[in-house]
Formats: C-alpha cells, structure tokens, sequence
C-alpha cells in the first residue's frame, strides 16, 4: 500500500525523529543514562540556564555529542530518502533531529526544526563555525563571543522560518510519513494532523507504538526503518 502511494504522491513529505538517528548508532541524549551522564540529567545541560550558569558542564555535554556524532554516519535508510528525493518520489524531508544525517547522505529540501550540531555560532556576532572546534577545545569567537551549538535549547524556541516551511510542506503534502519519532513533541506532531485535514495520506513507522497512530493510514511497529525502505525500494524498482 505504502509502495502505491509513493507511486502515485504528486507531493511526499517524510517527518524523521529519534528513531531515525539510533539506528545509525547515535544515542538519544534523552535517555542517556551511563558514563559521564550518570548523575545528571541531559535535558538540564541542554537547557539555556546551564549556556549561562553550568558552562564547563555544558561545554563537556556538547563535546560529547559532537564527538559521538563523528562517530557514527548516515544508514541506509538516509540513503534511499536522498535516493528517491532525487527520483523525486519525495519533496521534502523535516526532521527533528540535529545530526544533519540527511545531508550528509546527500538529501536536500532538509527542514531541520531544532537546528544543527555540525555547527557552532557566536553569541555575540552570530558568526559560524564547525562544531569540530568544539573537539579542538576552541570555545570563542575572534570578537571574544562565546561559541555556541546551532541547536535549539531547552527554554528557546524553534526558528520562526523552520516552522513556517514545515507547515507549509504539510499542508502541500498528498503523503506524509514519519520514520521513527514518538510524535511527542509539539510543533512537530501537528504536522501529520495539518497533513491529514487536507486530504493527505498518512503513514507511521517507528519501533514503539506513538499517539497518534489511530489517525495514520498505515502503521509499522517493531521494525527498523532502514529495512522497511530498502522494501519499498525495491518493490519501487520491480514495479518501474
């Protein structure tokens, strides 16, 4: 049915959350509980009040993530996304995550709605670097600015732009899927609602049931997303 869809989807927009990124080895900070974190609570050290009151823990945690993300690359699922963008099966990708997996696999028309960690910025000129000077225990700008993760804190809001284009695509979209994302997490689970009010199809596959699977067309629990897409691809390639 999926197959058929992508098929027949003049506009395919695909949501990708948490789950995309675990599978490609990257740990969700969320629930990271061992080693350095043991005793803290991630979410605080992600949080605004630790960039101006906790900076050598936020500054450890951020080394951390970078140094992980260096660690780990994009799956085949980012592949066949990047693959079938450029088929133009799908238009757009909006992702929660900010490992900028998707890129690197060579999608474009990326909404990353909570930024990304490939970069740093200064506070204080807004001037960008790579986040690699993070590893390099590089933390200032040549203003004297602190160097900053272009990710979205806890207690910041999402960038107006993202959101707007994210609404937009949804509202345009004739399929939507989300790989891998709880839909917990506002604005990003009003999309497939946004999507489904204008007619669209709906589909969900993440390992664990979510919130709103009573409203998706089609639902796939418990099996990893790069495996159900190299599927669909494949059937897409029998089907030409």
């Amino acid at each position: 049915m999926l197959t058929k869809w992508l098929k027949v989807s003049q506009y395919t927009v695909v949501l990708t959350g948490a789950g995309m990124s675990t599978e490609s080895g990257l740990p969700d900070f969320r629930s990271a509980k061992a080693g350095l974190w043991s005793k803290k609570n991630p979410q605080q050290l992600a949080s605004t009040f630790a960039l101006k009151h906790n900076r050598d823990d936020f500054i450890s945690f951020y080394q951390y993530r970078i140094r992980t993300l260096h660690e780990c690359k994009p799956h085949l699922g980012h592949m066949i996304l990047a693959k079938w963008q450029k088929r133009g099966i799908v238009q757009n990708i909006v992702t929660q995550n900010v490992d900028g997996f998707h890129k690197q696999a060579g999608s474009e028309n990326v909404i990353e709605l909570h930024g990304s960690l490939r970069t740093i910025h200064c506070q204080r000129c807004h001037q960008v670097y790579d986040s690699d000077l993070y590893i390099h225990e590089q933390f200032h700008c040549t203003c004297g600015g602190f160097l900053r993760p272009s990710v979205v804190l806890f207690g910041e809001s999402l960038p107006i732009d993202a959101i707007e284009q994210a609404w937009s695509v949804a509202q345009k979209a004739e399929l939507l899927i989300v790989l891998g994302s709880s839909l917990q997490v506002s604005p990003a689970n009003q999309l497939p609602l946004l999507a489904k009010r204008n007619g669209s199809k709906f589909a969900i596959i993440n390992m664990e049931p979510t919130e709103l699977d009573e409203w998706a067309d089609v639902v796939i629990h418990h099996r990893k997303i790069g495996d159900v897409l190299r599927e669909i691809d494949e059937q897409l390639k029998v089907e030409e």
